[in-house]
């Protein structure tokens, strides 16, 4: 029985599985981003009824949540195809043994996030000092 053979197969298995978990964690994201940018849409719509109850001759309806909310479900659309695309690339250099470890894709995510979270932020902030 050849205990070299089977050590590496039990570290090639460890490491598709890590990667799955790492799939599967972008996945958990991109969900958690449509979910809130469905929730935004559908609470923007309640408000815009309220409102419509409480002065129906106002006309006015502010039109910047549901935008917030639609470009929330498309950045998770997006993110989730990313992920399946990474994680499709980095099986196939963990089954050729030519893995490298590139972050670019965490980093280009985390700046696009936190970029994105500081404009909502200003965004619902600046009525409230207004």
């Amino acid at each position: 029985m050849d205990n070299t053979n089977d050590k590496n197969t039990f570290s090639m298995s460890r490491e598709h599985l890590a990667n799955e978990r790492t799939f599967l964690a972008w996945i958990r994201t991109s969900i958690a981003l449509m979910g809130f940018g469905f929730v935004i849409i559908k609470f923007s719509l309640f408000l815009q009824e309220l409102a419509y109850w409480v002065e129906p001759d106002s006309g006015k309806t502010d039109q910047s949540s549901p935008v917030i909310g639609i470009v929330l479900v498309g950045i998770g659309i997006i993110i989730a195809l990313l992920s399946y695309l990474r994680y499709r690339k980095i099986s196939r250099q963990l089954n050729n043994k030519t893995f490298t470890n590139r972050t670019i894709f965490s980093l280009v995510l985390t700046i696009f996030l936190v970029i994105t979270g500081i404009l909502v932020f200003v965004w619902y902030l600046i009525p409230m000092l207004g």
